[in-house]
Order: C-alpha cells, then structure tokens, then sequence
C-alpha cells in the first residue's frame, strides 16, 4: 500500500510540474465560530463541585489557495489554526490534488477513515455528532477512571481519526455511480509536534512502544431506493506499535460501518465502530450511535443515543448518551442552535456519573 500511495502522489504532481503554469491562484479566507451558553447538573466528588452556566465556544480560521489548470488538474493548498485558549496553533496543513483521477492529499490531514465515514443524524452535530467540539460535562471533577476523563480531551464521540493529523499520503478514487474508496498512509502517528518538518531529520523508529505507521481504507456508496436515498460506508485502520517491550502492548485496529438514510424530510441512521485499545488486555472500546431528524423549512429537528462500552482502564465503564435539540438556519453559514442532553457512565466497582445539561448558541461559518 505504501508503494502504491507514493506512487500515486508522484504522478499527481508529475501532472502539476507538466502542466502550463498560466492559471491564477484564488486566496479564500475561511473558518467558523462556535459559541454556547451551557446549563449543567452532574454528579461530582466530595472535593468538587461544577459550574452550573458558562460559555463554551470553538473557533477556527481556515486558508486555502486553489488552481485549476489548463489540462484540468486543480491543485490546491489548506490551513487551518485553533484560535482558542489563547493561542494560534496550526490543527491542519496540507497540499491536495485532484482531477478526473480522484484527489490526493499530502501533509497534515485526517485519513481515509475519518474523511469517508458516514454519520449518523444528530440533535446539534457540535455537541452529539461524529466529532465533538462542544462537550459540557465535566468528568474530571467527577472521577479519576482515565476512560471517562478521556472524554474532555478526546470527545464522546465516534469519529475514526485513529491516525490523527499526522502527516500523511491520502487518495480517495472519483465517485462512480455513487461507489467510492480511499486508501491513507501515515508514516509515523506519534509526529505530532513539528520535529521533522523542514530541517531536523527524518524521525526516529523503533520508539520504545509508540505508535508508528498507520495504514487506512474506507469505501462508502451513495445511492436512491424508489424514494429513499442512503449512505453505506465502512473503513479500517491499522497502526503498528514500535518496540513492544511491554508484552500487553499491541497494534492499534479499528473500524467503522455506517447507515444514513433520508426520506422525504426525515432522516435515520445507525453507526457501530469498535478499536482494541492498542493493547491486547483490556481491549473492549465499542460504539454504538443511533440518530434521527426532521426538517421543516429552515428548521430541523434531532435525536439521538450513543452507547460506549470500554475497559481502557482495565475497569468496565459503559456510557450512554441520550440528546434532543433544534438547529434553525437564520443565514447562510449561520445557525442557532438549542439542545438537552443527559449522559450516566456506570463504572465497574466505582462511582458512577449521571449528568444532565441544555445547551442554547450559534454557529456562523465564513
């Protein structure tokens, strides 16, 4: 697969340096802020307690410059920048191609995986959807089980980005009658800090039981049946682990199958991916997410449920998730948005964390 990705990108930017330099350069400036009041009431330690109103927000500005050139090869370049908790740090940095071939993406970018995976409808996909950018409990102040805490960093959510932003090699093939794959190779999932950017060498291998190499498919196809269109995909990932002196160590595996289905105005979906921790002891992380939604004018309506079993910590934690909520369109890119949420996590021999919270802001993309 490695051999076939170089490959493919070579030939890609073969056509590039071929091709008449005599196209124009279009400089957009984009990104979106997302900004909510929050209402929370949830279970905390004795030493604790949670603030019941505060603001969250999500803010990203994006730049891209794009070509297309006379044999029709556009070729294109995007950033994007975390602009919260002040500081400007880069979140992706990537070069892509594409044409009548499909596309390829060359740097820091999510994989084949994350980018062809389908998502189940949602109450406010900030908060309830395949990546969570909003998340109102707070679960450090509710236990130390590393499984839960996990879910302020990393979301209670089920997107398959196992090999992050990592610099990678992605292409995705063009979409015939509705069919379309995606392979994704990464050369090392643990560069995440800039190290070999430039000047500084190639990174080291064979890292004392760091994740290295990552090796990504996904297939998804889109179609209509009489009169309900759909959604099917599923994908794979791979990462090996590097110097396995910790024998429980293992690769990390993953992978995803999804359903989303509109009729009419109303639209279903069920998702299920499960990975195996990167460890062969302790190896249960299973999602289940099941949705659904009804738009009416520039109103739409959702629910949803999400299961997560997980013995990460060595300790059976099983959380659902219960959401409902309205997202009303007042503008182009701009939403408001209002949803509940009720979240229990039971923990195995442990305390366990119930949390209700409602949710009321706006999403403006620019």
């Amino acid at each position: 697969m490695k051999k076939l990705l170089v490959g493919t990108a070579a030939v890609a930017m073969g056509l590039a340096l071929a091709a008449p330099a005599n196209a124009q350069v279009s400089l957009d400036l984009g990104g979106h802020f997302k900004g909510y009041v929050s209402w929370l009431d949830q279970d905390t330690t004795a030493a604790n307690d949670e603030r019941s109103i505060d603001i969250l927000r999500e803010t990203e500005i994006h730049f891209t410059g794009e070509t297309t050139l006379d044999n029709g090869l556009t070729v294109g370049f995007h950033a994007e920048a975390d602009v919260d908790d002040g500081e400007f740090a880069q979140d992706e940095s990537y070069l892509y191609m594409s044409g009548t071939w499909g596309r390829v993406n060359f740097g820091s970018e999510d994989g084949a995986a994350y980018l062809m995976q389908v998502a189940a409808p949602s109450a406010d996909s900030n908060v309830d959807g395949i990546r969570q950018y909003v998340n109102p409990v707070n679960y450090g102040l509710a236990t130390a089980n590393t499984t839960l805490t996990g879910f302020n960093t990393g979301g209670l959510d089920y997107d398959n980005d196992a090999s992050t932003d990592a610099d990678k090699i992605t292409y995705m093939t063009p979409v015939f009658n509705g069919f379309q794959a995606g392979v994704s190779y990464t050369p090392d999932t643990s560069n995440l800090g800039g190290g070999s950017r430039s000047v500084n060498g190639n990174n080291a291998d064979d890292q004392l039981n760091q994740l290295g190499e990552a090796y990504e498919a996904a297939v998804r196809y889109e179609g209509q049946f009489e009169e309900v269109g759909f959604a099917l995909g599923a994908g794979y990932t791979h990462v090996e682990r590097e110097d396995e002196t910790v024998v429980t160590n293992d690769d990390l595996q993953e992978w995803n199958a999804g359903l989303d289905m509109d009729w009419g105005a109303f639209g279903l979906g069920v998702v299920y991916t499960e990975n195996n921790n990167g460890v062969d002891n302790n190896d249960e992380n299973e999602t289940w997410v099941v949705g659904a939604d009804y738009t009416t004018g520039p109103y739409k309506l959702g629910v949803s449920w999400l299961n997560n079993e997980s013995d990460a910590s060595g300790v059976d934690v099983e959380t659902d998730r219960f959401s409902g909520g309205v997202v009303y369109t007042y503008g182009p890119g701009m939403t408001f948005r209002g949803s509940l949420g009720y979240v229990e996590s039971d923990v195995q021999g442990g305390a366990d964390v119930e949390a209700t919270y409602a949710l009321i802001g706006t999403q403006v993309n620019f």
